[in-house]
């Protein structure tokens, strides 16, 4: 298990508690009782630690190495049940955009979702998550196709934003994402739309129009990281902790300011402490967002989705 920083009180009890359980092995000597103070010690520190966040640590906790990652989620979801579809039949396959049809408990979903990648040599692959035009165009001919077949849409939002190279901006990133965003605002089916880690800036968006949008306990949603606000607003990197407290991207400020429909909870330290506790929760939203939608009408679940995005801030017309 990787520690961050803020978490180094736990990593240092669970070391305790590890040669604790050696020495009464090794020795024979009956140290159960410590074992198990040392074990109450530790679940009350990570009450304590986790039950009082920061805006910049819920950042950190997004970004564990450990955390599950968009295929997990889909893997999970559907036991395996899933097929993968490839390429935006216009220019290539992104690698960092994945998506294809999943049996959830017995129900056919488009999933649809960006992947990092868990090793340093899978995440050049998966670029890290930041997709390119391409990526968006192949998640929108799957969501046409979910369409086509009257299959509702989830999308997994894990991004540090849109890829930022000269050949994304000369094929289109801009208008890729906006196209998305239209498109998805005018699909006769569900969609459900979840931050499972980063939801940053317009690679998120392109894939965040939907009837629900949720977010995990630990993740952010914002139209720029706190590294490069702070970078922007104090010409240094030093500053993002007071870059995320101002800018309110933790699943509770999006919920108050009612740009989310909820929060998912995780279990107690994150997602990555019990992947099968996060899943059924997770599978829980689904399923009862999809029971909920199939009940309105083409044109009502249309204006829904619609009039949610419309009703946001303040414009004048």
């Amino acid at each position: 298990m990787d520690y961050l920083e803020f978490e180094t009180p736990i990593k240092e009890l669970e070391e305790q508690y590890t040669k604790c359980t050696l020495i009464g092995e090794k020795s024979g000597v009956n140290v159960r009782q410590s074992c198990i103070d040392i074990r109450n010690k530790i679940e009350k520190t990570k009450q304590e630690i986790y039950g009082n966040l920061t805006p910049w640590q819920k950042v950190q906790l997004s970004r564990h190495p450990n955390r599950p990652y968009t295929l997990d989620y889909i893997l999970g979801l559907t036991k395996g049940d899933f097929i993968e579809l490839h390429g935006d039949r216009t220019f290539a396959d992104d690698k960092a955009m994945v998506g294809g049809f999943g049996k959830m408990d017995g129900e056919t979903v488009m999933f649809i979702g960006q992947q990092k990648g868990k090793n340093t040599k899978e995440r050049q692959y998966r670029r890290f998550g930041m997709s390119n035009p391409d990526g968006y165009r192949k998640a929108l001919r799957l969501m046409k196709l979910a369409e086509k077949f009257d299959k509702p849409i989830v999308t997994l939002i894990d991004t540090p934003g849109a890829y930022p190279g000269l050949e994304a901006e000369e094929r289109g990133q801009g208008q890729a994402i906006a196209n998305n965003i239209s498109e998805m605002l005018q699909l006769k089916v569900p969609i459900i739309c979840i931050v499972i880690g980063e939801g940053a800036s317009g690679g998120a968006l392109g894939l965040g129009a939907g009837n629900k949008v949720f977010m995990l306990e630990n993740t952010w949603y914002s139209v720029i990281s706190p590294e490069s606000c702070s970078s922007i607003l104090w010409r240094s990197w030093d500053y993002k902790e007071q870059a995320a407290d101002a800018l309110k991207l933790t699943p509770e400020d999006m919920l108050n300011q009612k740009l989310i429909d909820g929060i998912i909870p995780e279990p107690l330290g994150g997602a990555h402490y019990d992947y099968d506790a996060t899943f059924e929760n997770v599978k829980k939203q689904i399923q009862d967002s999809v029971t909920e939608l199939r009940k309105l009408k083409i044109d009502k679940l249309q204006k829904q989705r619609q009039d949610k995005f419309l009703n946001m801030g303040v414009y004048k017309g």
